[in-house]
Formats: structure tokens, sequence, C-alpha cells
């Protein structure tokens, strides 16, 4: 009989010594895998409704602070247009849309308005409300997120929060913001003149909260044209991935734009790497955790082993067994039992996050295969490592003092 079938013997006939070795593997692991299928889940949910918000990135002339972007100072420096063919057709991953802008205030009657322009193939439809106005193009595709078809099955998917591109905006029609059309008294298929040129109101913009509320939307090559400063933008906003904003896709991108300002829309980008981060480091504590509870329960569980089993561990030395033989037996034991922990926990687990992830996280969770072997093979390690001393132990009964014991 072979030391394997010793020790599915003696599994065997102590059920309920198995059955609590058993437990402190199975719910440790249970513990780890719940939390990470929810983190996982938790962290794509995340990326997906921060990335679809829109430009996360933002390129500006080398003199120009935020506040002139924000401000549309008249004196604002500009730079060319080209520089967009320059990210375009560079090998930058993780660039998924480049939004050039152009914006100066002017006036219309007694008031001072924001006249920005913009490229309908380019401009995503950031704000959400705006894209109930029916300003909804093509679908924007993204490098690093979730694909629809994974948004729709996890449960991400959100109508408002979707990439869309605005689809046309002729050279002659604008958008206005919801207080600049009340100061002007306009409504959409009415007219507004704009530095002596009249615009058809293709929109009126539903009321944001923000700065665009204030602004009007125009075609950018027309706005360049009006305000005589042709192919040249003051900002391209950039909707990057943000896993590759982490690694170093800004610094990648001042060495192609040297003689600009780039920097993150701080707000979003933030959020979702230290969203990221938190949900690893939890997962990370509760894994050292784990580690040290299921080690030192496992530990307890073969120490009590060994000493029950002492006056049968000397009969096995007095029979031939070496010391080799006995420290291989119990370590088997260690890995059997890690074995089916694993799966265990690993089941077990996976329906926690599944039952818990939309009540405690309003996510769904799904099982996560890669998940499957790392449960097993932690397992393992953790038996492994507490059977160790109790096996090291075991090993150096001698038979002689057993018999003098009894």
């Amino acid at each position: 009989m072979n030391l394997f079938n010793l020790v599915l013997l003696e599994l065997w006939h102590r059920k309920s010594r198995l059955i609590s070795g058993l437990m402190a593997i199975i719910f440790g692991i249970a513990v780890i895998v719940g939390i990470r299928s929810v983190a996982t889940f938790s962290e794509k949910a995340v990326a997906v409704k921060l990335d679809n918000l829109g430009a996360n990135i933002l390129v500006l002339p080398q003199g120009a602070s935020t506040d002139d972007y924000y401000t549309a100072d008249i004196d604002a420096p500009t730079f060319p247009e080209n520089y967009v063919e320059r990210i375009v057709t560079s090998d930058l991953s993780g660039v998924d849309n480049l939004s050039p802008k152009l914006s100066r205030r002017v006036k219309i009657g007694e008031e001072s308005f924001v006249l920005t322009g913009i490229l309908p193939a380019n401009e995503i439809t950031a704000k959400p409300l705006w894209q109930t106005s029916g300003l909804m193009g093509a679908e924007l595709k993204a490098s690093c997120a979730p694909s629809n078809t994974a948004n729709q099955s996890l449960g991400y998917k959100d109508e408002r929060l979707q990439r869309k591109t605005i689809d046309s905006l002729a050279a002659v029609d604008c958008y206005v913001g919801f207080i600049a059309a009340k100061k002007l008294s306009v409504v959409e298929g009415g007219k507004i003149s704009i530095e002596n040129k009249e615009f058809n109101v293709a929109k009126v913009l539903p009321e944001t909260g923000t700065i665009d509320d204030g602004r009007i939307f125009a075609h950018l090559h027309t706005v360049q044209k009006l305000l005589g400063i042709e192919n040249q933008i003051s900002a391209i906003e950039i909707m990057g991935c943000c896993n590759a904003i982490s690694e170093g896709l800004l610094s990648k991108m001042r060495n192609i734009l040297p003689d600009t300002r780039i920097t993150t829309i701080g707000q979003i980008v933030s959020t979702q790497l230290e969203t990221n981060k938190m949900m690893n480091q939890i997962s990370l504590i509760f894994l050292i955790i784990i580690l040290l509870v299921g080690g030192i329960s496992i530990g307890n569980y073969m120490w009590a082993n060994v000493n029950e089993r002492k006056k049968e561990i000397g009969i096995y030395r007095m029979v031939g067994f070496s010391q080799s033989k006995i420290y291989s037996m119990l370590l088997i034991k260690s890995v059997i039992l890690g074995f089916f922990g694993g799966i265990l926990g690993y089941i077990i687990g996976t329906f926690a996050g599944i039952i818990l992830g939309p009540q405690l996280a309003g996510i769904i969770v799904q099982p996560i295969a890669v998940l499957f072997p790392f449960s097993i093979l932690l397992s393992i390690i953790i038996s492994v490592i507490g059977s160790l001393i109790p096996a090291y132990q075991a090993s150096r009964i001698e038979p002689y003092s057993i018999m003098q014991e009894s």
C-alpha cells in the first residue's frame, strides 16, 4: 500500500477531523474569492462609468492655464490644429478620442458669451444630459474598457453614459447652452447673429450645471474663420484609458508635443485610480489575514492530528517507515486538504459574491475562472505551510519512546 492510499484511508476513518480541518481552509479561501470577485467587478463598473464620462486629458498651449481654458480669455494662447495629427499618427496606445477646441469670448448684443468651436466627428457628448437632447451619433469604441456586450451582461450599461460623438454640425448651425439661450431669448430653430454671421440654433442644450450652460457651440472651422485665427486651437480634450494614464501615457504625449502643457482632468482620473487602488489594497489585506489565520488553523489541526496518532506513527516506524516517509505522508495529507478546500472555497466564495455583490455594492458579479486555479494553489500553499512544523515533529517520533509511553 502506497503513502497516498494510507492518507486516504486515514482521512476516511476520521471524517469529523477531516471536516474540521477543511472548514478552516474552505472559509478562508471563500472570503478571498468573494472579496476579490466583488472588487474585480467593482473596478470594472467604476472604469466603465468614469471612462464613459468623456475626456480626462487636457492639452493646452505652453503658456496657458486651466483658468484660460475654462474662462476662454480673449488673449489666451493657441497652438496649431495639426498637433492633433501628431497624436493620431503616433504609436501611442490608450488614446481613444481627441476633441480639438477653440474658445473665445464674443459679444452678442450687450452680453458676453463664450463661443467654442468643436469638430462634430470628434466631440464626445460627455454630458449625459446632452444625449437626451438627441446629440448622439456613432458610438465611440474605447481601447481599455469592457465591450458593450460585457457591459450589458454585467449590468453596467447606462444609456446616459455611453460614449457617443456628436453626429453632425453644419457650418451655419450652432448649439446654445441653457443659460445662454435664456439670456438671448432664442429657441431651437431660431437664429442668432455672432460677429455679423447668422447661425441657425440647431439645439438648445438642457441645463447641466456646468460652464457649458453659458456657452455657444459651433463648427470649429467656422469659428476659426469667424475669429480670424484659422488652423489654430486653444485645447485638445482627450479621452484616454485610465490604465494607460497610470502607466505613463502623459509623459509619452509630452515627448510628442513638447511645447504644450498636458494635464489630466484630475477628478475623473484620480477617482478611478484611487478607487481601483483601494480595492486592491483591501484584497491584499484580507489575503495576508487569511494566510496567517488559515496557516495557524491548519497547523493546529495537524498538530492535534499528530498527537492523536503518535502510537500509529510509532507503529509505522517499527515496520520500516523512514522519517522522510512519515514527513511525506503528512504533507500529502495537507495537499489533499488544500486541494479540496480550494475547490469548495472557490465555489462558496463565488456564490457569496454573486449573492452579496448586488446587495452590498450594487453590481452584478459573475464567476471569475482565473480565480479557480488560484484558489486551489493558494489553499495548498496555506495547508502545506501550516503543516510543515507538525509534519517535521511527527517524522522525529521514535518507535521505542512510544512503546515506553504505552
